[in-house]
């Protein structure tokens, strides 16, 4: 070929074939080399992000479940009143767990010992643990204190059973610390909620890490502990309980796989453009070309080969069938026995075998050289370097024959070491599993609701609204005659048998349409409708019918195996027999009715109530009559029969039940309450102390109304009040009736005797004068008294609506001229709109009768001051008047103050009448005056007006 009309550069080429086929394949190599690897990036940042994704969503899971924590504890610690001492624990405790699911218990933990926790059921065995004394817990809960923030603890082994982790939430008290707020999560339950299970574990797989405070060794809670350090994985760290999460890919080298055909197939095809270009250039030298090209490919063929045997996931071996000597083994046999390359060359299969499987695998290689059969493969035993045994599946086959004849062969192992030890795991959960289930003293039975499932779907009953479906088994009731006929009972225990009163499973079977069969369609129907709700687990109430007729009361649960929960193919259900404590429940319900029916009829409220606390525990519904409040309403707050105490019995009330109370007496004591209407009710409390074990536990007590007896002792004291005041009154008017009219009369006898001893006129006429001013007294006393009659019997008083501020005014007018002369200063401090009902003249002469004392008996040595002042007190309206006047002397003259004719001045017109008149006028009126006064400082008059 003349390649000298191409350019140089050409021309070398072309006359090197081998050369440019060479450069040409690198070229292409490269090329496919470049695109597959960038391939791989991509794919690797795939997994990476696909990883970090998973690994944020799981972590992000265990945060949210973890800050939910945090405000359970918080509203926890908030139960806690000013004595430390947790208010409604079990209410709350209740209430937090219904709202956060993830949590399996709720602890309050007084300094470090777990004193409250709910739900106790279950949980006793953690009661009165001390925390700060423990030394698996200690460490992790004054880590909680010193920082003062809320920390996981564990995950650790629980007392109450179980993986566990406690967030402790440190509570303190006036910077005192008082304890700790706690939660408990099952570690499952956490695991559960973060979305673990979710994720698919043929590709990745979880690991949950902590570090061991003492020795800062890391440990591992989940499954598959094995070594993970060479395989991909990524992590995240919690520092709520200083935890790490590692998310795993399981097979370390896929990816090498998703990128090795395209590899294979791009060098394969640089191969072979390398070679057409090669082969383009030696058309002259097809022949050679042609050769050169088959040792090509059985160069490739050797290498693939080579490349497969070296690289296999399972160990491959060229054995001799006649020594059983190793001629050629990959890596990974090597890797399987612990043996190196060279020590394997120098073995034999037989040496390697377990003794007890060598006979069946020399019986089946003697079969395999005779021609009986083509090739074998048996489950045997290999013993490796360190002694140890390995399960392994063997498959032989011939590599080639000489006279029909085998000399040598293949063996393909694959190590089954760990499924051999799952299937005898999973033979004896099974034969422990039926030795629970036969001898469980609960009776069982499991049974399969696959065709069950299966007519429903048939039906589009499945996953309808529970309405719906309800409805549709009611009027078609041979539906539901149908879907008990498909039920099948595959086992059943011996508890069970004893129960239904059978010998054998066959015999419960035979009568399983009498014996299972529910009393009712109405419990068959709620089965049903469990199923097409898709619940995994069902409780109900019914009866059975054992052999014997006799009817049973039973629980009935039935939960889906697991695996099963799509198909409801195996179902157990337990049947516990609660004949007898149905019959007690009935017998205590009607003692209870009959209790609360006699306490219903006593004529008080009858209750009981904590000793300590004075919370009620118990109030009869006598209380809606009496106080028109609900024994609900009551019982909802703690503090309620404090909080309803009248105002001004409150604290007497309190303190006198806490004395009796702290000395184990029995009290009976009388007080108001306010009903729920507002009305003020008079009880009389009759209190008992409750003993048990010698101990005072709690109060027993009965409310009896007492509010008519004490209207009607209120009534009997006012009128013996109002009797007696008149009687006072009638003795003092008759004491000056007889008193004055009695002087009067006497004076006017001896006069009259000494006119008629009179010699003279003038003396007689002395004597008239003397008379006649006799008289007038005698006139004024009539007037006085008779003034006074006529306010205690004026019965129909004429009330009106007065403007005070007017009245007062027109007092003013009057007594001017007084003020006047004696610079009085008069000031008024109440509004000018005060509007009162009173009789009109009554409140001119009462407003008069005080101003003009005010002004009569000021002070020498000062100018008077008067000061008249409006208010309220305790529902009644009081006019005050002050003055800065000589005052009275009340410790001599508090009795003389509003008597007739009693003064206790020595002013020559004091009369003693003005306040007397005021007194009876004020009390016609219904109202009372007071009076407070000091010699020398003063006087004050309070006026109550109805």
């Amino acid at each position: 070929m003349d390649n000298k009309k191409y350019p140089k550069f050409i021309s070398w080429f072309l006359n090197k074939p081998k050369t440019t086929g060479f450069f040409t394949f690198l070229l292409l190599s490269y090329i496919a080399g470049f695109i597959v690897s960038q391939q791989y990036q991509l794919i690797k940042e795939d997994e990476q992000r696909e990883m970090n994704n998973i690994l944020h969503v799981v972590h992000q899971n265990i945060e949210q479940s973890l800050k939910n924590c945090y405000t359970t504890t918080l509203t926890l610690a908030l139960t806690i009143d000013d004595k430390g001492v947790p208010e409604n624990f079990d209410y709350v405790g209740k209430k937090l767990m219904e709202s956060n699911t993830s949590i399996s218990a709720v602890q309050l933990v007084p300094n470090g010992v777990i004193k409250y926790i709910y739900p106790k059921e279950g949980n006793e065995a953690a009661l009165n643990l001390n925390i700060l004394t423990a030394p698996y817990l200690k460490k992790e809960a004054l880590k909680s204190i010193e920082t003062q923030k809320m920390y996981f603890a564990g995950p650790l082994k629980l007392k109450q059973g179980g993986m566990g982790i406690v967030g402790r939430f440190p509570v303190f008290r006036n910077n005192n610390f008082w304890g700790f707020s706690a939660v408990i999560i099952k570690l499952e339950t956490l695991l559960k909620s973060s979305g673990i299970n979710k994720v698919d574990d043929s590709k990745y797989y979880f690991q949950f890490s902590k570090k061991n405070t003492a020795n800062q060794k890391e440990i591992f809670y989940l499954p598959n502990k094995s070594d993970f350090s060479k395989k991909y994985n990524i992590s995240t760290f919690i520092p709520d309980g200083d935890w790490k999460l590692y998310l795993i890919s399981k097979h370390q080298n896929y990816l090498y796989y998703q990128i090795l055909i395209p590899g294979l197939i791009g060098l394969i095809l640089a191969a072979l453009f390398g070679v057409l270009i090669y082969t383009l250039l030696k058309i002259p030298e097809e022949l050679q070309s042609l050769v050169n090209t088959q040792a090509t490919k059985l160069l490739n063929s050797e290498i693939k080969f080579e490349a497969i045997f070296d690289q296999a996931a399972v160990g491959i071996a060229y054995i001799d069938s006649y020594s059983g000597n190793f001629i050629e083994i990959n890596k990974q046999y090597c890797h399987l026995l612990g043996y190196s390359h060279q020590e394997m060359k120098g073995k034999n299969f037989q040496s390697i075998t377990y003794p007890d499987d060598l006979e069946e695998d020399l019986i089946n290689l003697e079969k395999l050289r005779k021609g009986q059969i083509r090739s074998y493969s048996m489950e045997k035993r290999y013993v490796t370097k360190l002694g140890n045994v390995v399960w392994i599946n063997l498959t032989v086959s011939p590599l080639w024959k000489i006279n029909e004849k085998v000399t040598s062969h293949i063996a393909i192992v694959e190590d089954i070491s760990l499924k051999k030890e799952a299937k005898e795991l999973i033979k004896k959960t099974e034969t422990r599993f039926k030795s629970l289930f036969d001898d469980s003293p609960l009776p069982l039975r499991e049974e399969d609701f696959s065709e069950v499932k299966n007519y429903l779907e048939e039906l589009d009953l499945i996953n309808k609204n529970k309405e719906i479906v309800s409805n549709y088994f009611y009027s078609h009731p041979d539906v539901v005659n149908k879907c008990s006929s498909l039920v099948k009972v595959i086992d059943v225990n011996n508890a069970c048998l004893k129960l239904h009163k059978v010998k054998t499973k066959e015999e419960l079977i035979e009568n399983k349409s009498k014996l299972l069969d529910f009393k009712s369609a109405d419990d068959f129907i709620k089965h049903l409708i469990a199923v097409t709700q898709g619940k995994k687990q069902f409780i109900i109430n019914s009866k059975i019918k054992n052999a014997e007729g006799e009817y049973r009361d039973v629980n009935l649960r039935w939960n889906v195996i697991r695996g099963y929960r799509k198909t409801f193919e195996r179902i157990i259900v337990s049947t516990e027999d609660i004949t007898e404590r149905r019959a007690t429940e009935k017998m205590i319900l009607n003692t209870k009715q009959r209790v609360e029916s006699l306490i219903n009829t006593i004529d008080g409220i009858v209750w009981e109530c904590d000793i300590k606390t004075f919370s009620f525990s118990f109030i009869s519904k006598k209380v809606e009559n009496i106080l028109g409040y609900t024994p609900e309403e009551w019982l909802a707050n703690t503090t309620f029969w404090a909080d309803h105490i009248y105002p001004e019995d409150r604290e007497w009330v309190q303190n006198y039940c806490k004395s009796k109370t702290n000395a184990n007496l029995n009290h009976d004591f009388e007080y108001r309450m306010v009903a729920k209407n507002g009305a003020v009710i008079w009880l009389r409390d009759i209190v008992n102390v409750v003993f048990e074990n010698g101990k005072a536990e709690s109060l027993r007590g009965i409310m009896i109304d007492i509010t008519k007896t004490k209207e009607a002792e209120k009534d009997l004291n006012n009128s013996f009040n109002l009797v007696t005041e008149q009687n006072k009154r009638l003795l003092n008017f008759s004491y000056i009736v007889s008193h004055n009219l009695r002087s009067h009369t006497s004076n006017i006898a001896s006069i009259m005797a000494l006119i008629e001893s009179s010699e003279s006129a003038e003396e007689k006429e002395q004597m008239m004068q003397l008379l006649k001013s006799v008289s007038n007294s005698l006139n004024e006393t009539m007037f006085h008294l008779n003034e006074v009659i006529n306010i205690r019997n004026n019965i129909g008083l004429v009330s009106e609506p007065l403007n005070l501020q007017h009245y007062i005014n027109t007092v003013q007018n009057v007594l001017n001229e007084q003020i006047t002369s004696k610079e009085v200063s008069i000031s008024t401090i109440m509004p000018k709109d005060v509007i009162i009902n009173y009789n009109p003249a009554y409140l001119e002469s009462i407003l008069y009768n005080i101003i003009s004392n005010s002004i009569r008996y000021s002070h020498p040595e000062r100018k008077p001051i008067i000061i008249i002042k409006w208010s309220v007190e305790n529902d009644m309206k009081v006019l005050q008047i002050s003055d800065n006047g000589v005052g009275i002397d009340l410790v001599r003259n508090a009795d003389k103050i509003f008597g007739m004719y009693k003064t206790f001045s020595n002013n020559v017109d004091s009369k003693g009448i003005g306040l007397f008149i005021t007194k009876n006028q004020i009390d016609a009126m219904g109202g009372n005056i007071t009076v407070e006064s000091e010699p020398n400082i003063g006087t004050t008059f309070k006026i109550y007006i109805q």
